[in-house]
């Protein structure tokens, strides 16, 4: 048995060391400028990352000027810890043109847990040129790839046609964002809130019968993942059904959001799900506008109780157990 005053040494050495691990977090974070006229530490978004050591235990802003960052940009999951912040989504930009593998051809990557972005677009211009060329193959072209827990966005935009943002993995929340696409533009087996934002629908401007703006990719009813849009609006052209099951336990809930005139009567499809309609939980919730209309919506789909409301739509509940959102918040 160790004496008295060596339990009370050691307690006081850890009690210092976890103190001081947690003030190293919360100081104030450090910020490097990028800036493509070179008024900045660096001209390039990934040279200002890989500047950050491994990892990392501060908060670290990479604040970008305006203009078009016309890089592929990745974020390692040694590197945590990290947030872009731009001059708004209309003036900073991100983009790239590369399609195939979702995993190789996205402009953003991000595999580093604890990340923010703010006032960004994230753009795949791979497909919108295949487009102005005339060109009728589209294909994936992810403008983001999410494959990390705790990642949250606030006005920032993400661009393309075909997978544009791939949510693959983790818990995700979006704040007055901006969405564009035609294609499952909105697919992953990510546990994400879209909160604010505007889904919008460009489906007839490329030459689409239908557009699908969700694959969400539950596999079983064990897991908790699936996409709650929340406060939404969808725009732009349709016909467009709100998601299609890419597993057999696909989970969206549309909650109190808005539909323009262009969401197709049915709302959703169960793809190669079909049969399987009874594992599939796709809701809508208090939902307005013309394209709201739910009188020939697919006969199954979901009416949530007030308790299962519950659990998508209050934040806590369903992605912010642990208080990650607000903790991040202290540091924009």
């Amino acid at each position: 048995m160790q004496s008295p005053a060596f339990i009370f040494y050691f307690t006081l050495t850890l009690f210092l060391f976890l103190n001081a691990s947690k003030a190293q977090n919360e100081s104030p974070p450090k910020t490097i400028v990028v800036d493509q006229s070179g008024k900045g530490q660096f001209t390039t978004v990934q040279k200002a990352i890989d500047s950050i050591p491994s990892n990392n235990k501060q908060w670290t802003i990479i604040h970008l000027n305006a203009g078009v960052y016309k890089e592929k940009v990745m974020i390692v999951k040694e590197k945590p810890y990290i947030i872009l912040k731009g001059m708004g989504r209309n003036s900073t930009v991100i983009e790239w043109g590369d399609s195939g593998n979702s995993l190789e051809s996205s402009t953003f990557k991000l595999y580093a847990p604890n990340f923010m972005a703010r006032d960004i677009t994230f753009k795949n211009t791979f497909d919108l040129e295949m487009v102005d060329n005339v060109m009728t193959t589209i294909t994936w072209a992810p403008a983001a790839l999410l494959y990390a827990d705790k990642a949250s966005f606030y006005n920032c935009g993400f661009v393309g046609i075909q997978d544009t943002l791939t949510d693959l993995v983790g818990r995700h929340f979006f704040d007055n964002c901006y969405f564009e696409g035609a294609i499952d533009f909105i697919w992953g087996y990510g546990q994400s809130l879209y909160q604010n934002s505007e889904i919008h629908v460009n489906a007839k401007s490329v030459g689409l019968f239908n557009a699908y703006i969700t694959a969400q990719g539950r596999d079983s009813d064990k897991e908790t993942n699936g996409f709650v849009f929340k406060y939404c609006k969808v725009t732009g052209t349709g016909p467009a059904y709100l998601g299609r099951a890419y597993r057999n336990h696909s989970t969206v809930v549309f909650y109190k959001s808005t539909f323009d005139d262009i969401i197709a009567p049915e709302g959703w499809d169960a793809w190669d799900n079909a049969g399987k309609e009874k594992y599939i939980t796709y809701a809508e919730v208090e939902c307005k506008g013309p394209g709201a209309n739910m009188s020939k919506r697919v006969k199954w789909e979901k009416t949530l109780t007030a308790e299962q409301q519950k659990k998508f739509v209050d934040q806590k509940l369903f992605l912010n157990q642990d208080g990650w959102i607000e903790e991040q918040r202290l540091h924009l």
